[in-house]
């Protein structure tokens, strides 16, 4: 049995490591974005990954007939993540300026990675802990979206975190796939 803190502690990892990517294309996004329009757009954001939260969690209920240990063999999903990445880690990104449906729709598209990971983790937890991993993942997504507002207005950061990224994304999933064997007991 997990404590309270071994939770908050995994949870926060989990969301850090799935967010990592999704955060610098947020930022970016920010930096071309009217900031008359960052509530919405923000908004867009917070409501996508909540429903990606939600569907993660849906898929690890319909999983539950199935043993944990082997819900932790869903770690090829971030490791495929992570080749991929370093296999495109030189392909140039554009970032296009956007509305909130299209923020909508791309924080959907990103979110394999999230649910590659956060399905097991919910999965692999019972529904205190699930509840507990939710609430930690809400006020992640808060300060998530504060400090991608705060970091819109110095773009040079977000550029730094575009440039870096590609190197630093295929450790953070290998690490993300290792952290669901663990979190399952597979290893």
């Amino acid at each position: 049995m997990h404590t309270i803190l071994g939770v908050v502690v995994v949870a926060t990892l989990a969301f850090v490591g799935t967010m990592f990517d999704n955060f610098f294309a947020f930022a970016a996004q920010l930096v071309v974005t009217d900031r008359a329009r960052f509530r919405r757009v923000s908004m867009a954001q917070a409501l996508a990954m909540a429903l990606l939260l939600a569907v993660a969690a849906a898929i690890g209920s319909i999983l539950a007939p199935i043993p944990v240990r082997w819900i932790g063999l869903l770690c090829v999903a971030p490791f495929a993540f992570a080749l991929h990445a370093w296999r495109h880690r030189q392909t140039p990104r554009e970032q296009y300026r956007r509305g909130s449906i299209t923020t909508f729709a791309i924080t959907l598209a990103l979110g394999g990675d999230n649910l590659a990971v956060w399905i097991p983790l919910l999965r692999a937890n019972g529904l205190a802990h699930g509840l507990i991993t939710v609430a930690v993942f809400a006020v992640l997504e808060v300060v998530f979206l504060v400090i991608a507002q705060r970091l819109a207005q110095h773009p040079s950061v977000v550029t730094w975190g575009r440039a870096h990224a590609p190197v630093i994304i295929p450790y953070v999933y290998i690490a993300l796939g290792v952290l669901i064997l663990w979190e399952c007991h597979t290893i």
